[in-house]
């Protein structure tokens, strides 16, 4: 059998279970890391922006525009949207706008031109026909509440205190230099430096005179101008927010605040434009701080074929290339927990631990030391079935993936005692080594091949998985299947040959350790 021609070639046996050991390691660190899959939860987002200061009439025609395109891609069920948000920055202004787009229901896109990934590239081919706003899809959040959208939120921190304008220069030059990254795609930033405001001066001195206090200027301002939240109010069976603002069309120019008045301590009204001067600046909208440093965030995602932790490295590499020293980075959201699980206990540790918890528990059970390495020197060969399973499916190596790996770990030592504890209870009875593994291996060939084949029957599920979630499912259900398909297919014409090697290996280690104390006995006292 094969077997016995492994067992009697057992260097020959031992160099092949380490050419796979090395080829599960080489090949596992190729594999692409992510932390968690952009899954197809039935619905994406579109985040828009039209030039700086752009009114909200023209932001709404814009987004109305991509709804009616975006509606007739196959498989998009209906489109809303809202204008007047930044769903990245959590801004509101006028020149930003989200579209909410709602797919079918996983049963109903079956073609391949229906699926998410095809669906997200059609809407990218839209968007760029629409010429009044720049507009890219995203993806929504692995967790929900981690991060407003898929992809990556990476921090641009200026820890030197400098101007605006410096740090609109080495944005700018980040953004562009990461956007010829091939790792990187849809790269944007929340800093605006130059949108178009009007700066309003107050001459206290003058307000002082006129009686007029220099809180109601700011309220007047605030209520004409912007609005004023007066109340609320309860109406079918909603509350609603009850806001003072002049119309439109008396706050579009800078000479409506002639129209404007504000009461002095005499009673007297008193136009607003006798206290204010107006002058018009470009500048910042806002300023976004992080770590109480002036900061931007870059948004974007891995580009198609690359993987979250690929971009996160593409980003570094770009930091480092182009950003002057006291500029520095740091992540939020999704990338931040990212980073964080990076920078904690390493997968290599997680399996290390694992595999030492399977060896005390099966060297308490069988009482003995070198049994557990009998089963364990074959877990290599499931891991390497598990990542070339990843690498033929084009998957990542991520949390999923990882979980699947500690669980291999017991289905791999399960086929490996099916054949050991027979094998040492034959080698217990008087048989060699070589027979008594070559009888176990015989005899417990059909309970492995029905248990492995049971398991892996009831996870094709997981391998064909649809529906919300259905990525992680497939790469969990990938990453069993291959490794018990490995541990079923291979490991167990190695099985015998670890068992032969152990037992030999053990019983020369007992008599050298019988031979020692019967030598010191024979010395004169």
């Amino acid at each position: 059998s094969v077997s016995a021609v492994m067992i009697r070639k057992s260097a020959f046996s031992l160099a092949f279970l380490g050419l796979i050991t090395l080829a599960g390691v080489g090949l596992g660190s190729r594999l692409p890391s992510s932390f968690l899959p952009d899954e197809d939860q039935g619905y994406m987002l579109i985040a828009m922006r039209l030039p700086d200061a752009a009114s909200l009439e023209r932001t709404d025609a814009a987004a109305r525009k991509i709804e009616e395109r975006v509606l007739k891609i196959p498989g998009v069920a209906s489109v809303f949207s809202v204008a007047g948000y930044d769903l990245l920055s959590n801004v509101q202004n006028t020149y930003n706008g989200i579209v909410w787009v709602m797919l079918k229901d996983w049963h109903e896109r079956k073609a391949d031109n229906e699926q998410y990934q095809a669906i997200q590239g059609a809407i990218a081919g839209v968007l760029a026909e629409v010429p009044d706003a720049f507009a890219f899809p995203l993806s929504p959040p692995a967790i929900p509440g981690v991060g407003n959208s898929g992809g990556f939120t990476f921090v641009l921190e200026d820890r030197s205190g400098g101007k605006p304008e410096e740090f609109a220069k080495n944005v700018a030059t980040f953004t562009s230099a990461a956007g010829k990254r091939k790792e990187l795609t849809g790269i944007s930033s929340a800093f605006l430096p130059n949108v178009p405001q009007l700066y309003v001066d107050v001459d206290r001195e003058k307000a002082a005179r006129q009686g007029v206090q220099i809180s109601d200027i700011y309220n007047t301002l605030q209520t004409f101008m912007g609005g004023y939240l007066v109340n609320y109010f309860n109406r079918f069976g909603r509350q609603w927010q009850v806001y003072v603002a002049a119309e439109g069309e008396y706050r579009t120019k800078t000479e409506d605040v002639d129209q404007f008045f504000v009461k002095n301590s005499a009673g007297t009204m008193v136009p607003l434009s006798a206290l204010t001067t107006m002058e018009r600046r470009t500048g910042p909208e806002f300023n976004f701080r992080y770590n109480e440093y002036r900061a931007t965030q870059i948004f974007g995602s891995s580009a198609p074929g690359y993987s979250s932790g690929q971009a996160i490295a593409a980003l570094e590499e770009v930091f480092k290339e182009t950003m002057p020293a006291q500029m520095a980075f740091d992540y939020t959201g999704m990338s931040f927990q990212e980073k964080k699980a990076a920078a904690g206990i390493p997968p290599a540790a997680i399996y290390g631990i694992s595999i030492l918890f399977v060896f005390l528990i099966l060297a308490a059970q069988y009482e003995s030391w070198s049994l557990p390495f009998s089963v364990l020197l074959v877990t290599p060969v499931a891991v390497l079935g598990a990542y070339l399973a990843l690498w033929l499916r084009g998957f990542e190596n991520n949390v999923y993936a990882q979980i699947g790996l500690v669980m291999l770990i017991g289905m791999s030592a399960k086929n490996a005692i099916l054949i050991v504890e027979f094998a040492k209870l034959e080698y217990e009875k008087g048989k060699t080594a070589a027979d008594a593994a070559l009888i176990a291996a015989r005899l417990r060939l059909r309970p492995i091949l029905m248990t492995a084949f049971a398991f892996i029957l009831g996870c094709i599920p997981l391998w064909t998985a649809s529906g919300s979630g259905a990525l992680s499912r497939r790469i969990l259900g990938t990453v069993v299947i291959g490794g018990t398909l490995a541990a079923t297919m291979i490991a167990i014409f190695l099985i015998p040959v670890t068992f032969v090697v152990v037992e030999k290996l053990s019983a020369r280690f007992a008599r050298k350790r019988e031979v020692l104390p019967l030598a010191h006995e024979g010395e004169p006292a």
